[in-house]
This record gives C-alpha cells, structure tokens and sequence, in this order.
C-alpha cells in the first residue's frame, strides 16, 4: 500500500488500511488523529462491551468512510461545503437537494474503497 498524490494538488492522501477495526485504529491515530477520540468513544459504546459482534460491520461502514474522506483534505472540504451550502446558503430546495445528493454520492463512493486504494 502506498500513499499516493491527489491529481491536483501535491497532498499526499494515504492508502486506506486493512479492513480490520485494528488497521482503522491504526491508520486513523496515524493520519487523522482529530477523529480518534470520536472512533475510540464510538467504539467503546457501541462494541467494546457487545456480547455480539452483530454492530461490528456498521461501525466499520461508519469509520471507513469517516477515514477516507478525512484523510484526504481537499475530498473532506469539499463534501463538508457541499452540505454546508445546502443546510445554511440555499433558498431554493432543488438545489439543496442537489447538493445533498452530490455529498451522498461521494459518502457511499468512498465507503467502497478497498484496502490499499
């Protein structure tokens, strides 16, 4: 797995980990370590004391897309203006949607990202 340069802009976005909770964590405290406390009190609630792992994949659904979209800043900003505009710029409600639509998009495109992408 190597990190590798968005095509406009000389940021380096890192691979995405192994599809473990343990990979995650790991790439998470490495390279996007705001969201650690976030992922560590999730997981706390939410799984550490499960007699079932039954909540394990939504969670890595959760924090997978969470991760892909924070490791790479310019992704991350412009799917945060998306919905920024929407909740609090437009007037019109097509618009909104569409850019609501537009954010959902790339939300379920960068939780289908396999390790090493």
């Amino acid at each position: 797995m190597a990190a590798h340069a968005t095509e406009s802009e000389s940021v380096v976005v890192p691979p995405m980990p192994e599809r473990t909770p343990k990979a995650l964590r790991e790439a998470i405290a490495e390279h996007t370590p705001a969201l650690l406390p976030d992922f560590d009190e999730h997981w706390k609630w939410a799984i550490a004391d499960a007699y079932d792992l039954g909540p394990v994949p939504a969670f890595m659904a959760l924090w997978w897309g969470e991760y892909a979209l924070a490791r790479d800043p310019k992704l991350d900003a412009h799917v945060r203006d998306l919905e920024h505009r929407a909740a609090y710029e437009c007037t019109d409600i097509e618009e909104a949607k569409a850019l609501l639509e537009e954010a959902s998009k790339i939300h379920y495109r960068v939780r289908e990202l396999e390790p090493g992408e």
